[in-house]
């Protein structure tokens, strides 16, 4: 038997610019400081006490929650759980070589419960927010946070209100009615819908688990760098490789790094943080190129890769702080970069991703090609989420369509000839 599980050592909220510390047994939102994320903190020599390499190997089929002592649900009643998390490091050997990159490896996130990584973010966030009491939920979302989200909720028995924009893809939208959420559609992007959603919470009492404007979303995206710690055999790759819109998985990952640090698990090694958008929505990638801490919001924000579609992060500066801490870089890939990656990826065994992996992939390529990836470094790119929740790359051959009584055995193997 593995040694006795701890609790939860969450201690305190920190302000995640201003350094302020205030207690984490309530509904908390951002800093009133200044507005910026709060970010939990927990008694990590406590829990080193439990939190070891033979525990963890003891735990292998607890998904998410194994990693109990550092996520912030103090009363394991509450934890609501769909099966997320423990999802596979899988060996891209073919795509790799094809990117330049032999040592490609992909964190599948499509394969959890709604089909993207949204769902880790989303049952930390609801299960902590039914701890405190929570009446209800909202949050705004440009496509599989509201399905994570509706689901969870539905799971934690809390009525949910989504607010996405109008031009969202259906099955995103589908998915959140199905789980009995409300769906309110705006014509705007998602700045807009959180603006809306915000307005609704203050007049309703619903709490808002907007990315990175309340504490726990991104406990719950940290543990894809603990995972990916373990699945490594406790080391960090040369290179991760993160397609960033709120970036609340890439500021989950540094966090994660920090605190595996601090209970031991590892040493002071860190990997190259690489933050991907397209050129028709980076604010990120401008401001890192431009030597700036905070992005200014896009103006005219347009790419069909939806998740990293936000104009403005809240935490821009976490996710630049992380960028130059770790000796990464951001960039930017053309949108027609996205249909050829989602094609490349498909045709060499990654399966059906979505626009957002697809970038990630696209970017690849092109630090390999410029130098800033080695063909010797370890890479490992995120697949946050299955493509079938979004139209269909541009180009698609049309199936061949045959008689079903066809003879004709040469006449079908001209049809399939590439």
């Amino acid at each position: 038997m593995g040694r006795p599980v701890t609790a939860s050592t969450l201690t305190h909220l920190q302000g995640s610019l201003s350094g302020a510390t205030y207690p984490a047994h309530g509904l908390a939102r951002t800093d009133p400081v200044d507005g910026r994320p709060l970010l939990a903190r927990y008694d990590l020599g406590r829990a080193a006490a439990t939190l070891t390499r033979e525990a963890m190997a003891s735990r292998r089929s607890g998904g998410l929650w194994r990693w109990t002592e550092l996520l912030p649900v103090r009363d394991p009643a509450f934890v609501t759980t769909l099966g997320e998390g423990s999802t596979p490091l899988l060996p891209a050997e073919r795509l790799g070589r094809a990117l330049g990159v032999p040592r490609l490896r992909v964190k599948a996130e499509a394969l959890n419960p709604t089909g993207s990584f949204k769902a880790r973010g989303m049952a930390t966030a609801v299960s902590r927010a039914a701890e405190l009491g929570a009446p209800a939920l909202i949050a705004p979302s440009a496509g599989n946070a509201a399905g994570a989200l509706a689901a969870y909720g539905a799971a934690a028995g809390l009525p949910v209100t989504v607010v996405m924009p109008a031009d969202v893809p259906a099955a995103n939208r589908d998915e959140a009615l199905v789980c009995g959420a409300a769906v309110l559609l705006v014509d705007g992007l998602i700045s807009d819908c959180g603006a809306v959603a915000a307005r609704i919470a203050a007049a309703t009492g619903a709490f808002d688990v907007s990315t990175l404007k309340e504490p726990y979303r991104v406990e719950g995206k940290k543990t894809m760098g603990l995972e990916l710690v373990e699945d490594l055999g406790w080391r960090v790759p040369d290179v991760v490789v993160y397609p960033t819109g709120g970036g609340t998985g890439l500021v989950g990952m540094w966090k994660a790094f920090e605190e595996l640090e601090g209970v031991g698990l590892i040493g002071g090694a860190r990997p190259r943080m690489v933050s991907v958008q397209t050129t028709g929505c980076a604010p990120i990638v401008r401001a890192f190129q431009t030597g700036q801490r905070f992005a200014a919001p896009w103006t005219d924000a347009a790419t069909r890769a939806g998740g990293i579609r936000v104009p403005s992060a809240v935490g821009d500066f976490l996710i630049l702080d992380a960028l130059r801490a770790s000796g990464g870089t951001a960039v930017a890939v053309p949108e027609d970069a996205l249909d050829d990656a989602q094609r490349l990826a498909g045709r060499l065994g990654l399966g059906y991703v979505s626009p957002e992996t697809a970038a990630a992939v696209a970017a690849v390529g092109e630090l390999a090609t410029r130098g800033d990836i080695a063909a010797d470094d370890e890479v490992v790119v995120f697949d946050t989420g299955i493509g079938h929740k979004y139209p269909p790359p541009p180009g698609l051959p049309r199936p061949a369509v045959v008689a079903p009584d066809e003879a004709d055995v040469e006449c079908l193997v001209a049809l399939l000839a590439p």
